[in-house]
């Protein structure tokens, strides 16, 4: 019996987008009333970019098997992953522009007196950098805060980049060879 292909849940993911503002809005809003102290901030900010990374985690695995499942062509699971690895570097590049808010010394290179849209601009590029394993980077994480969310988002991006688009196509396969052995 054919398999119906995998749609792509566009009003989720916009859903997901929003929500992503919404918390960094939510903790510039915070910042700005000083209803937390910048350590309570600091600590919000990591068990949020941790609460994230097991969203991303288990959603990222719930998509791969469904997408194996329903046996996706290859090109439509990358563009799912593609979103989804574009939510997380924006996710995180939010995470490292509220710590720099908090605590400007937290990285180093960012240029002074950059605007709000510059500074925006400079951790996203931090973001897509640590994500696609580049390297190289002239924005340096200074603070054990800063240190601990840009190591999350190494080993996010390692799980998600080595473990769950190497392993689509194997999984596939496999999922494929259980459906053809005799019951």
């Amino acid at each position: 019996m054919p398999r119906t292909p995998y749609a792509i849940p566009v009003g989720r993911n916009i859903t997901e987008y929003l929500a992503i503002l919404c918390w960094w809005g939510i903790l510039l809003w915070l910042r700005s009333t000083g209803a937390l102290n910048a350590t309570w901030m600091i600590v919000l900010v990591i068990l949020g970019c941790w609460t994230k990374t097991a969203l991303f985690g288990t959603e990222n695995l719930r998509q791969l098997f469904q997408a194996a499942k329903t046996n996706l062509p290859h090109h439509r699971f990358m563009l799912v992953m593609g979103i989804n690895m574009s939510q997380m570097v924006l996710a995180f590049a939010l995470d490292f522009h509220v710590l720099y808010c908090i605590d400007p010394t937290s990285f180093d290179g960012v240029p002074a007196g950059l605007g709000s849209a510059e500074a925006l601009f400079s951790f996203f590029y931090l973001s897509t950098l640590n994500f696609s394993f580049f390297g190289y980077s002239d924005i340096l994480p200074q603070t054990v805060p800063s240190r601990i969310v840009n190591l999350t988002e190494i080993v996010l991006a390692f799980v998600t980049v080595i473990f769950m688009l190497s392993d689509f196509i194997s999984l596939k396969d496999s999922l494929r060879n259980d459906d053809r052995a005799p019951e």
